[in-house]
C-alpha cells in the first residue's frame, strides 16, 4: 500500500512533463506553421502565380530638367512626373511606397519658388487616395520626417525600419507598387529635385500582378521589421522569392518576349531564393555579346564599415572584376557614364583610370569613361545632377537603386530590376531595350559628358575635396 502512494507522486511529474514537452512542440509547430501558411496574412489580394498576369506593358520614364540642354528628339519619353501621378490614377486598392527621402515641398530657405511644383502635386494625390478609399502603406527609415506625419495623420500606415540597428547603413531602395498589379522603380526618391532639377531614369510596369507581387512582398520584408532592431532567423513565406536569377519569370513586355526578377541587398535582407544586387548585375553584364552601358551616380569599389569609433576601409571588387572580365577575355565593349558632383570621391579617378588602362596594349579592347558634368551652381542649388543608376546591354537591362560604391551593397537597403530580353519586335518598333540604349546614347554624346581626363582646373579642384566630406 506504501509502495503504490509513492508511486503516485511520481506518475503525476512524469505526466507534467509529458504535458509541457507536448505544448513545446505545439509552439514550435504553431511557429512553423505561421511561417508557412501566414495565417496572420492577408491573401494578396487573392492573387498566387497561378493566375497573375504575365502579359505587361512597360513605359520608360524620365526627369530632364528644362534647363539641361539635351537633344529634343531624344526626350520623347514619358515625364516621370506624369508618369508617377499616371500610376497613382490607376489605384484602386493599395499604395505601397518605398523612399530614403520624404522631401516632395521645397522649404523657404532653398529659394527655389516653383521648382518644387510637381512633388506638391504628388503630395496632395498621396492625401487624396484616402478619400478614394485606397490604403497608402510606407516603409521608411526616416524619423522624424514633417511629411511622413501629415501622411500619417491622414490614414496613411507608416512602419519605421531601423537601419542603423539591422545593418549599419540606409534604406536607400525607391519603388512604388500599386494594387499588387502595377508598379514604379527607378532612381527617383520622393524629393522635389527628383521631378524638377535631377535627372532620373526609372520604368513603369501595367498590368504585370506577377512581377508586381514578387517586388510585393520586398515591401512585406521591409514591413515586418518595423520597430525591430534584429533580423528575424525565420521568416514568413510571403517574403521569400517568386522569381530569381535561376527561374526568372517568362512574360511578355509590350509584345516582345522576355524574362524577368526582382533583386535586393544586403545579404542579410535576401530571404529564401532572392537573388542579390551583385548577382543580378553579374549576371547582366556576363550576358552581354557586344556592348554594355552604365549610367551611375558615383562610382567607389570600396567598403567604408565603422567598428568602435574606427573607420575600416577595405577594396571591394565584386563590380570591378566583371567589368574587367567583360573587357578583357570577351572584349565586350563598354562605357561608364559617372556623375561628376560636390560629393565625387577623390579616388573615383584613380578606379576608373585604372579601368581605363586595361586595353592600353590590346587589340580589339574597349573600355571608355565619361563624366556627367554639372553646370555651374546658382545660389549654392547644383542643378543637372544625373541620378540615374542603370546598365543597358545588348540582351538585358538592371535599374537599381544603389550607385556603384562598396558600401551602399554591403550596408544599404536596396532594389533592382533585371530584364532579359528574348527576342526583337517582330512590327519593328522599338523595345524598351533600345529606348534605354538611346537614353543613354543621347547623354553620352551630350556637351556635358566629358572624357576621363578633363580640364586641369577639374582635376585641381578633385585633389583639394576633403575625404570626410566626400565619404
Amino acid at each position: 500500500m506504501a509502495a503504490s502512494t509513492t508511486q503516485e507522486p511520481v506518475k503525476t511529474q512524469q505526466k507534467c512533463v509529458a504535458i509541457f514537452a507536448l505544448l513545446c512542440c505545439f509552439a514550435v509547430l504553431l511557429v512553423l506553421i505561421f511561417s508557412s501558411v501566414d495565417i496572420w496574412w492577408d491573401d494578396e489580394d487573392g492573387i498566387t502565380e497561378e493566375n497573375c498576369s504575365r502579359n505587361c506593358r512597360i513605359m520608360l520614364v524620365e526627369n530632364v530638367p528644362e534647363d539641361l540642354y539635351l537633344p529634343v528628339e531624344f526626350r520623347g519619353h514619358l515625364s516621370l512626373s506624369v508618369g508617377i501621378r499616371t500610376l497613382l490614377n490607376q489605384a484602386k486598392q493599395s499604395v505601397e511606397v518605398v523612399s530614403p527621402v520624404w522631401n516632395l515641398k521645397a522649404q523657404d530657405v532653398e529659394n527655389v519658388p516653383s521648382r518644387d511644383k510637381e512633388g506638391r502635386l504628388l503630395f496632395q494625390q498621396l492625401l487624396s487616395l484616402k478619400s478614394r478609399g485606397v490604403k497608402l502603406k510606407i516603409a521608411s527609415s526616416l524619423t522624424n520626417s514633417a511629411e511622413l506625419k501629415t501622411l500619417a495623420a491622414d490614414s496613411a500606415e507608416v512602419h519605421f525600419v531601423n537601419m542603423t540597428a539591422l545593418t549599419r547603413g540606409r534604406l536607400q531602395s525607391s519603388f512604388m507598387v500599386v494594387d499588387r498589379r502595377h508598379f514604379y522603380m527607378g532612381s527617383a526618391d520622393m524629393d522635389w529635385r527628383s521631378f524638377s532639377k535631377r535627372k532620373e531614369l526609372g520604368v513603369l510596369v501595367y498590368n504585370c500582378s506577377c512581377l508586381a507581387l514578387d517586388l510585393h512582398r520586398v515591401f512585406s520584408f521591409y514591413w515586418q521589421l518595423h520597430d525591430r532592431d534584429y533580423i528575424p532567423s525565420i521568416w514568413s513565406k510571403r517574403v521569400s522569392a517568386l522569381y530569381g536569377r535561376h527561374e526568372a519569370l517568362e512574360l511578355q513586355l509590350n509584345t516582345t518576349s522576355a524574362t524577368a526578377y526582382v533583386s535586393t541587398s544586403p545579404d542579410v535582407f535576401c530571404p529564401k531564393d532572392r537573388t542579390r544586387d551583385i548577382e543580378a548585375i553579374h549576371q547582366v553584364i556576363q550576358s552581354a555579346q557586344s556592348f554594355v552601358f552604365i549610367s551611375v551616380t558615383d562610382y567607389l569599389p570600396l567598403v567604408n564599415r565603422s567598428f568602435r569609433g574606427t573607420t575600416v576601409t577595405r577594396y571591394w571588387s565584386l563590380i570591378d572584376d566583371v567589368i574587367r572580365e567583360a573587357v578583357v577575355l570577351r572584349r565586350v565593349r563598354v562605357r561608364l557614364l559617372v556623375s561628376f558632383w560636390t560629393k565625387t570621391h577623390p579616388l573615383t579617378f584613380n578606379f576608373l583610370t585604372s579601368l581605363k588602362s586595361l586595353c592600353l596594349y590590346l587589340h580589339n579592347c574597349s573600355l571608355e569613361v565619361k563624366f556627367f558634368r554639372l553646370r555651374e551652381q546658382k545660389s549654392g542649388v547644383q542643378l543637372g545632377l544625373n541620378h540615374n543608376k542603370y546598365i543597358v546591354t545588348d540582351s538585358a537591362f538592371y535599374i537599381g537603386s544603389h550607385d556603384w560604391v562598396g558600401s551602399d551593397f554591403a550596408l544599404n537597403a536596396g532594389v533592382g530590376l533585371v530584364v532579359m530580353m528574348r527576342n526583337s519586335l517582330a512590327d519593328g518598333g522599338a523595345t524598351i531595350l533600345e529606348q534605354m540604349k538611346g537614353a543613354f546614347q543621347r547623354d553620352w554624346t551630350s556637351h556635358y559628358a566629358k572624357s576621363l581626363l578633363g580640364s586641369k582646373e577639374e582635376q585641381r579642384k578633385s585633389r583639394n575635396w576633403k575625404q570626410e566630406d566626400v565619404l
